[in-house]
């Protein structure tokens, strides 16, 4: 993390979130299934009302906890008017391999798929070990990638059958610019090893550190799926801003809650760039988005130690999916 990169990221987000207004989803997305992971609650709960707004035929509702799941699912039929069956809500536990494959597995029957937005995540300053992995790493990062590459195949069978562009959207943060990356050399015993150490671990900024990572692994599956000779994938990773929303709900200080009344932009505002990454082109893959366009990320990403670091994170991301489900990413 250097000066220079915090200070971008932090006028750059108090700008934003004064000065710019994030401009309401257009487009039509009639026909379409798309899966939103998260979505019970906070952006992910306010991206659905945009898309099934937008047209969608079938939405699947992505969620840990199936009772909240279907009270959301209620809440959004009535408000959008919309039949029963053109929502349903599916288990999604991204905290343990076994729900994800499962999730993945009972998806390959849908008729179509023509978007997932990846949105669940964690926020926590505690640490916690899941899958082997400090369990930030494990939802935000590893269980995020493996979702997205088990359900590849289905998008790109979706494109040949319907003439699609099938598109992937994870959400990102501002806050990667201050992440510090003193966990990420790369070294004997790897990058995972560095972040499952609870002795080194700095929790107070696994959460950015989490969405560096992720913007490693867009930046380097993009490249990978425009090389493949199938169907292109595109997929982006957008940044909301300062949002109000239950993300940080471990975060309860006076400091914090005078920023969020100050500056924080509405859950359904933010939920407006999330979207925007659904709808975009292919000109967005492997981008990171702010205000709805492709924007520069932390030069920790764009230079040349960002480009080892993403290189050896990536080689050590697609090891541990292939441990996980072995030739999972063999088409990608």
């Amino acid at each position: 993390m250097s000066i220079l990169s915090s200070l971008e990221g932090v006028s750059s987000t108090v700008f934003s979130n004064i000065f710019i207004h994030l401009p309401t989803p257009e487009g039509n997305l009639t026909g379409q299934t798309i899966i939103v992971s998260g979505s019970n609650q906070g952006l992910g709960l306010e991206a659905c009302r945009h898309l099934l707004r937008l047209g969608v035929k079938k939405l699947i509702m992505a969620v840990r906890d199936i009772n909240k799941g279907e009270t959301a699912r209620k809440e959004l039929l009535q408000c959008a008017c919309r039949e029963e069956f053109s929502i349903e809500v599916w288990k999604l536990d991204m905290d343990q391999y076994t729900s994800v494959k499962d999730f993945a597995s009972r998806a390959e029957s849908l008729p179509r798929l023509d978007a997932v937005l990846a949105n669940a995540g964690l926020m926590t300053n505690t640490f916690n070990v899941s899958e082997e992995n400090e369990k930030t790493i494990t939802v935000n990062v590893v269980s995020t990638f493996l979702l997205i590459a088990l359900l590849i195949p289905k998008l790109r069978e979706s494109a040949l059958k319907f003439n699609i562009l099938p598109r992937v959207t994870i959400p990102n943060s501002a806050l990667h610019y201050i992440a510090p990356l003193n966990e990420l050399q790369p070294k004997k015993g790897g990058i995972f090893d560095s972040l499952n150490n609870k002795e080194t671990a700095n929790m107070t900024a696994r959460y950015p550190l989490s969405k560096l990572l992720v913007l490693f692994g867009v930046r380097a599956l993009a490249a990978r799926l425009a090389q493949n000779e199938g169907p292109l994938v595109v997929i982006n990773t957008p940044n909301p801003g300062f949002c109000k929303s239950q993300l940080a709900r471990e975060t309860d200080n006076i400091g914090f809650r005078v920023g969020e009344k100050l500056l924080a932009r509405s859950t359904e505002e933010g939920s407006r760039a999330l979207v925007h990454g659904i709808l975009a082109d292919e000109k967005s893959s492997g981008q990171y988005l702010t205000n709805c366009q492709v924007h520069s990320p932390s030069c920790m990403v764009t230079d040349m130690k960002g480009v080892m670091v993403q290189n050896a994170f990536f080689g050590e991301l697609v090891a541990k999916l292939e441990h996980i489900v072995p030739g999972v990413t063999a088409g990608l």
